[in-house]
């Protein structure tokens, strides 16, 4: 019993490190341009992940598991770059690690729905009822009293982006399944960094000032929420049903709010906040039931 309280713990220790990198991202958007942040975040990832490896994961791959490796991480690091990059483009635009956070968390709904639409899947009712709550509370949370629905283009940003985090899942699903979970992760993180460094080089002039300025916040989001989450994710969540893992992380979105509310980068208003529990509650509901082996929950971070 006492295991299981601690990889509980474990992991609402990680939903809380990824719902308060909402609030690191935010601050550092304001110094640091999108492409340069993921760059650097990813960069610091990958040099945490690399101990991780050599505790939990020593054999190296198989011979005919390389060519699976390698489309699947080119893959799966494109998607995670596009998504990465719409994310912080949005953030950047809203300022608000509340609204960030909830509209990303929005994937988890819409992977059952992918999955039914691409795949054939059946979908179950409380999907339908998670996708109703999340359209009613994306309306609250954009509904300003006095002025009206406010959906602008920052909110869109994050919305496409929560598209491609579902992508991003249902890919790993797929492909990932042969895979050791953290070499997996690694491949995609090198891609994704490449293709940050790429667009940093193209689109943007970085300022050695501006990183600087936000370099706590980058490595918040690189050794925290890449290098350490990750890494209690993959130890904790084999050992906890994935449903109810799920559901643990699914209060990500919740921290966010909470963790933008503390350090003052929130403009939710108190409708907003209502729409942000009914958001929360459709990605509760969407998780329960929920009838899988071994399935490999990923955060929007």
């Amino acid at each position: 019993m006492k295991k299981k309280l601690l990889y509980i713990g474990m992991m609402l220790l990680t939903a809380i490190i990824w719902g308060f990198a909402f609030v690191a991202q935010v601050a550092g958007a304001g110094s640091v341009p999108t492409n340069t942040f993921n760059f650097l975040r990813y960069v610091l990832g990958v040099i945490s992940l690399i101990p991780v490896i050599f505790v939990f994961e020593r054999k190296a791959l198989k011979r005919e598991q390389y060519r699976h490796y390698a489309v699947a991480s080119l893959l799966t690091g494109f998607v995670l770059f596009s998504a990465s990059t719409l994310q912080q483009y949005g953030v950047m635009l809203t300022g608000s690690a509340g609204i960030s956070g909830f509209i990303t968390g929005l994937y988890t709904v819409l992977i059952p729905i992918a999955s039914a639409i691409l795949f054939r899947e059946k979908t179950r009712w409380n999907v339908w009822v998670g996708t109703l709550c999340a359209i009613s509370g994306l309306f609250l949370l954009c509904y300003r009293v006095g002025e009206g629905f406010h959906f602008g283009l920052g909110e869109l940003v994050l919305l496409i982006g929560a598209l491609f985090w579902t992508a991003h899942v249902i890919i790993i699903g797929r492909m990932g399944q042969s895979l050791p979970s953290i070499h997996y992760a690694m491949g995609q993180f090198v891609v994704c960094t490449a293709l940050s460094f790429i667009a940093m080089v193209l689109f943007e002039e970085p300022s050695l000032v501006g990183i600087w300025d936000a370099k706590w916040n980058i490595a918040y989001c690189g050794v925290l929420s890449v290098g350490v989450a990750y890494t209690l994710q993959v130890v904790a969540q084999k050992r906890i049903p994935p449903a109810f893992a799920a559901i643990i992380l699914s209060t990500e979105s919740v921290f966010s709010a909470v963790g933008g509310a503390i350090f003052g980068y929130d403009s939710i208003t108190w409708l907003g906040y209502v729409g942000c529990a009914i958001i929360f509650f459709g990605i509760v509901i969407s998780q329960v039931s929920k009838k899988t082996k071994t399935e490999n929950i990923e955060s929007a971070q």
